[in-house]
This record gives structure tokens, C-alpha cells and sequence, in this order.
């Protein structure tokens, strides 16, 4: 069996090693003309590194990650602090992995290494992708240079504006969400001393939240500040910006939230976009995966973690399948993925308010509102079904 796989991202790697360790040839397709992320810090929690220790760059990258000790809120005027969830080894005993703040270069080139370990010509760049087609024998994976690919699936793993997706079921990106995110990378060394912990910090407030953590072994600090109330006029998905524009998206915020903008070497302006949950990814012989299937918010900080889970589950649902059952084992993958999907989809939109809440303007009514929406039972339940999952053994 052959699996083509478009997208060369987080998801499209770790569906490639997933397969390539089953003994199923891959082949991954990437647009770019060199295999490189964007900089920046995402989170990794036990159920994505239970996946990464069976895809075997699970060592590797704690080895050059962060483990913080906790994540707490901030309010955005006062810096009140609040707990929200301890780590380190509490989150070991309870799911048997880490939470692990990963600089996403750190994490991508892990998986491409990986990849090209067990398949050194296994990916191709300088591919766009232009469609793709089908008949009961193959999927067909169609390049803007006129190649024409075949395998015997297809998997789009090309992003939020998928060319997968939209030519099996038509124009469906996801919309501008009226969010943008700013991002900087603080070198550590230049943030004030208070500042250089190994914490978790979500900065709340009435129409926007900011989050820092450390990365890359504590020596970048990430920051992520969101606002709502914004326009988006430009053709991409990230343009940069400017400091005095965040400073003033942020006017009367913490001076720590005004310290990172200020230390931010260089911003970026990301249009957050979203979209509901789509009723189907699988038609034939042709199937999707992470931000092409469940394009999500970042407010539960699972849109890679449930991309490194599509690819495991994919690769059990196919192995072991003869080439004419492929249909069936991409609906079989479908069916054990777009329940929990959809559901973090929808919890992610529904952190927002949670996070940008007009309750949180005051220091007495946000103390009345965390405790009700922050307290440790919504907590658990609100992210205990996501931490223990396992996707090597979930039921397919």
C-alpha cells in the first residue's frame, strides 16, 4: 500500500511516521521549498506526548522543551494570580506524561528527522497542491507543476484553507473570527528577573487574554496576545505588526503584559480563524487530518496535539488493511476521530468567553467568576477527557 499524505505540517509528519512504522510506504507532498515552521510555542500535553513516545520523538524533544510547574491566570490590570493546573510531576502520576511547552521548529524538525530516518526520500517540496480525484482502484494527488501522483489513499493535511477539503466538498474555509493573535519571541536573558520563570501565565480580561510560557530549555519566552474587535484585509494569514499597535490593543493592561510587547524583538499579527465542526472528512479513498479536518480556536491548546492523534489513529485503522478495503479503513479512522474532535473544536470555542469574559473588569466580580468557571471541578472536567485519551490504544 502506498499513502500519499499533502502537508508536510505537524500532522502530515507524525501521520508519516505512524504509517512508515507499520510497514505502509508514504510519501508526503509540501509546498514549501524548505521544511521549516514558523517560530513560535505551542503546548504539548500527556496525550500528545503519549503519541510522540510511540512515534519515537518523545526523548528528543523533552530534551529540548520546557516542563513548567504550573499554569495560572493573571488578571490583566492588577496581575492577581490564580491557580489553574499544577504540573510537572502531578501530571506525570495522574496521565504518565508531562506537559511540555515545545518551541514548534523544535517539535516539527523532530518528526521530519524521524520521518526521513525511516524513509529518507519520503518527502518532496516545492509541491503545491492543485486537487485531486479518484476511482475505485486510486487516489490520484494533483500538483500545481502539472504532476499528477497516485496512491492507494490520499490524506489532505494542508492546513485551515485545505485544497483536499474544498475539492471534495466545496469552498469551506474557516472564517476570520474577528481575534488577532499577536506573537513575539522574548529572548529570555531579556526579560526582568521576576519574569524568568518556569510558569505558564494566562493574562485575562474583559476582549482579550495574553499567555506566556518558556521555550526551547527556558531560553526563549513565548508570547501570545489576543484581542477581539479587529478587521483582517489582507490575503495571509499572518502580516507584521507594529509594537505601538499592540501597546495600544493592550492599553491598561499589567505592565508586565506591556514589558513583553516592548521586549517582543519582533511581532506578528495572526488572523484567528474558525469555523463549526465539519459532518464529514472521508469520501472514498480520500480522508483529512488535523487543521484540514477540525480547524479549531487555540484556546484549549489542542489543535497539534489532536493532529499528532489523527495520524496514530489513521495508521492502525490502515494497517493490516489489503489495498481494496482502503474505503472502509478511512471511514473506520473517520468515525474513531470526528466525535472528539468536533467536541474540542466546540470547547475551544467556548473557552473564549471563559477567557475574555466582561466579568473580569473588576477584581470583585472576576474573584465571584473564577471561582465559578475556573475552580478545580470545571477544570478537571473541562480538560480531563482530553489529557487521557491515548490514541495507541483508543478504540478504532
Amino acid at each position: 500500500m502506498k499513502v500519499l499524505i499533502a502537508g508536510g505540517g505537524i500532522g502530515g509528519l507524525s501521520a508519516a511516521v505512524a504509517l512508515l512504522q507499520r510497514g505502509i510506504d508514504v510519501e508526503v507532498y509540501e509546498q514549501a521549498p524548505e521544511l521549516k515552521e514558523v517560530g513560535a510555542g505551542i503546548q504539548i500535553s500527556p496525550n500528545g506526548n503519549k503519541v510522540l513516545d510511540a512515534l519515537g520523538v518523545f526523548q528528543r524533544l523533552k530534551e529540548l522543551s520546557c516542563d513548567p510547574v504550573r499554569k495560572e491566570f493573571r488578571l490583566w490590570n492588577t496581575g492577581k494570580p490564580w491557580p489553574m493546573l499544577s504540573l510537572g510531576k502531578a501530571v506525570v502520576e495522574h496521565y504518565g506524561y508531562p506537559y511540555l511547552t515545545v518551541y514548534r521548529p523544535d517539535l516539527h524538525q523532530s518528526l521530519a528527522d524521524r520521518v526521513r530516518a525511516l524513509k529518507p526520500d519520503a518527502i518532496h517540496l516545492g509541491c503545491g497542491v492543485a486537487g485531486c480525484e479518484q476511482d475505485e482502484q486510486s487516489a490520484t494527488l494533483m500538483l500545481r507543476d502539472g504532476r499528477r501522483i497516485k496512491g492507494d489513499a490520499l490524506i489532505g493535511g494542508d492546513g485551515v484553507r485545505s485544497v483536499i477539503r474544498n475539492t471534495l466538498w466545496g469552498p469551506c474555509d474557516p472564517e476570520f473570527s474577528g481575534m488577532v493573535a499577536w506573537r513575539g519571541l522574548i529572548p529570555m536573558e531579556e526579560m526582568p528577573e521576576h519574569m524568568q520563570v518556569s510558569v505558564g501565565s494566562t493574562w485575562i480580561g474583559p476582549g482579550g487574554h495574553a499567555v506566556c510560557y518558556p521555550l526551547h530549555r527556558s531560553k526563549i519566552m513565548n508570547f501570545v496576545a489576543t484581542i477581539e474587535g479587529k478587521t483582517w484585509d489582507v490575503a495571509e494569514g499572518a502580516t507584521p505588526g507594529t509594537t505601538e499597535e499592540c501597546l495600544n490593543d493592550f492599553a491598561g493592561w499589567h505592565e508586565d503584559v506591556q514589558t513583553m510587547i516592548k521586549r517582543s524583538p519582533r511581532l506578528i499579527k495572526w488572523a484567528l480563524m474558525q469555523r463549526d465542526p465539519i459532518p464529514r472528512w472521508t469520501q472514498g479513498r480520500i480522508s483529512l487530518l488535523g487543521d484540514a479536518a477540525h480547524a479549531t480556536l487555540p484556546f484549549l491548546a489542542q489543535g497539534a496535539v489532536h493532529s499528532i492523534e489523527d495520524g496514530m489513529v489513521l495508521s492502525r485503522c490502515l494497517e493490516g488493511v489489503g489495498v481494496a478495503d482502503v474505503p472502509a479503513a478511512l471511514a473506520r479512522y473517520e468515525a474513531a476521530r470526528i466525535e472528539r474532535t468536533s467536541r474540542m473544536v466546540r470547547g475551544a470555542t467556548a473557552n473564549t468567553e471563559r477567557v475574555h469574559s466582561q466579568d473580569l473588569a473588576t477584581e470583585a466580580s472576576a474573584e465571584k467568576y473564577l471561582q465559578r468557571e475556573w475552580s478545580s471541578e470545571p477544570i478537571f472536567e473541562r480538560y480531563d477527557w482530553l489529557y487521557s485519551y491515548d490514541a495507541n490504544t483508543a478504540p478504532i
